[in-house]
């Protein structure tokens, strides 16, 4: 008795298109993530052999930019960072001091299980890679009468970024690996205001703040999300607890994409072959 050719039927295709499509965004973000951890990585090294004393020449300069900038708060015209043209690189020597490997830092918030690098500039170019600190806002150096921004994109096709910066809570933790060390923040404010809305990023004497700035609501970008922190005394035991419990979730997380990546690949070629098996028995 002869068996029945199979048969590649034409529903199979959509479906496994249809996975492709669900697991391409996190898969294409874990990809981004690794390679976010190797540039971070090779920051921290490259920071580990920097010289003390020029490790303090370095913030010394990028304090002295900070005072200027309390002291000439309102002279100073803040831009929103989607709006403006792409800018020269040499706008962004404000921030040459912190730069190692053309890197300020990295930013960790451990909510969202997030660790990206941080660059000088809101440049598309620059956004397009990771998070960028907006000009004309206190360099994230820590200090009184301080008020710094950075700024990055939701919804990348090849990374989440700031996208799920909207989780993010009233008493949740962020942290600030720069040359100098780690700073530590607390989320106190969350507010959603209009592009040309600056009036929630301004310095107060005093205060050491750091705000974190994504468009909203997802996909539409009409307005600015902003998740402000104030800075608390880091513990680095509680920052690893952090990072160690939200990171299993993340990779549990991740696997089952990957797994879902790997079963659309073999699916394909099952597929695939069954095609050509049949089109050659026809032939």
């Amino acid at each position: 008795m002869n068996k029945r050719p199979m048969r590649f039927r034409p529903g199979i295709l959509i479906f496994l298109l249809g996975l492709v499509i669900f697991a391409y965004p996190a898969v294409s973000n874990y990809v981004y993530q690794r390679t976010a951890d190797t540039v971070n990585n090779d920051f921290d090294e490259a920071v580990a052999q920097i010289d003390d004393k020029k490790i303090q020449e370095s913030l010394n300069l990028a304090y002295a930019y900070n005072v200027f900038l309390s002291e000439t708060t309102g002279n100073i015209t803040l831009e929103d960072p989607y709006t403006q043209e792409e800018k020269e690189a040499g706008l962004a020597e404000y921030a040459r001091m912190l730069e190692v490997n053309e890197q300020m830092g990295h930013v960790l918030i451990p909510k969202i299980n997030l660790d990206v690098p941080i660059y000088a500039g809101t440049s598309e170019v620059v956004l397009q890679k990771g998070i960028g600190h907006m000009e004309g806002t206190s360099l994230p150096v820590g200090g009184e009468s301080t008020h710094a921004v950075i700024t990055g994109h939701r919804g990348l096709p090849t990374a989440e970024l700031f996208t799920e910066l909207d989780e993010l809570e009233i008493g949740d933790k962020f942290y600030i690996e720069y040359i100098g060390g780690t700073l530590a923040y607390e989320v106190d404010q969350i507010k959603v205001v209009e592009p040309t809305d600056f009036s929630q990023i301004t310095i107060e004497e005093g205060q050491d703040y750091l705000t974190l700035l994504t468009c909203t609501p997802y996909m539409v970008n009409s307005h600015r999300l902003l998740v402000r922190g104030h800075r608390i005394e880091y513990v680095e035991a509680i920052q690893e607890k952090e990072i160690r419990e939200n990171r299993i979730g993340g990779t549990y997380q991740e696997l089952f994409y990957i797994a879902v990546a790997v079963l659309v690949v073999v699916l394909s070629l099952m597929g695939l072959k069954m095609y050509l098996s049949k089109k050659e028995k026809s032939s």
